[in-house]
């Protein structure tokens, strides 16, 4: 399998089939239009940097934007509904938290998660291999939150997104504040995108910091 990050929350899992995560246009965020085709693309809520489905190239693309239990091109999905706030979407709307599992793995991606997840959630979220997290503060969870959220759910691989880099236009922070939450031990710096197997992931916990 492999895992690329395009910047923000965008996200292309390939293995079995190709899945994409809240896809943005680039331009509309100040950073550099991601060039995506895929299978299933997944949207986790209804803002324009998280579900610009029209950059996405492919034939009979499943674009996935509710809290549905479905399996699309042999790609098991399974979506958590969640919030984008602290206030259950009274500010900004729901959140949808997508599970996804392929090639004997499981990933899960929090969208623009906005509030510490309650037991009921947890519970469906479970524990996967990979977990995809925002950190920036400022439009999702605070930077402990997510460091004591990452934490409790104890994946094998924690992947920071949604925070902030060269040229882009949202006030986000940057990774480090979350980083300081783990070990340098714990930590590992990816570059652009990495091909893993099962075998291949930790048996304790690391941070992969993807960059563009």
């Amino acid at each position: 399998m492999w895992l690329r990050w395009h910047g923000h929350s965008c996200f292309e899992l390939r293995g079995s089939a190709t899945v994409i995560t809240d896809p943005h246009d680039g331009k509309s965020i100040g950073i550099r239009a991601p060039s995506l085709r895929g299978d299933v693309v997944l949207v986790s809520h209804d803002h324009f940097d998280h579900n610009c489905v029209r950059q996405v190239k492919g034939s009979e693309i499943s674009v996935i934007r509710e809290p549905v239990m479905t399996v699309e091109r042999g790609v098991r999905v399974q979506g958590v509904e969640t919030y984008h706030d602290t206030t259950k979407g009274s500010k900004r709307g729901r959140n949808i938290a997508f599970k996804v599992e392929m090639d004997g793995m499981t990933l899960c991606h929090l969208g623009d998660l906005g509030h510490m997840l309650d037991d009921s959630q947890l519970a469906e979220i479970g524990t996967p291999d990979v977990l995809l997290i925002p950190v920036g503060n400022v439009f999702t969870l605070d930077v402990q939150s997510a460091i004591d959220l990452a934490k409790r759910i104890s994946p094998k691989v924690i992947v920071p997104m949604h925070f902030r880099v060269g040229g882009l236009s949202l006030s986000v922070r940057p990774v480090e504040d979350f980083l300081k939450g783990f070990t340098e031990d714990e930590i590992v710096r990816v570059g652009n995108e990495i091909e893993f197997k099962p075998e291949d992931l930790p048996e304790s916990t690391e941070v992969w910091v993807f960059s563009l």
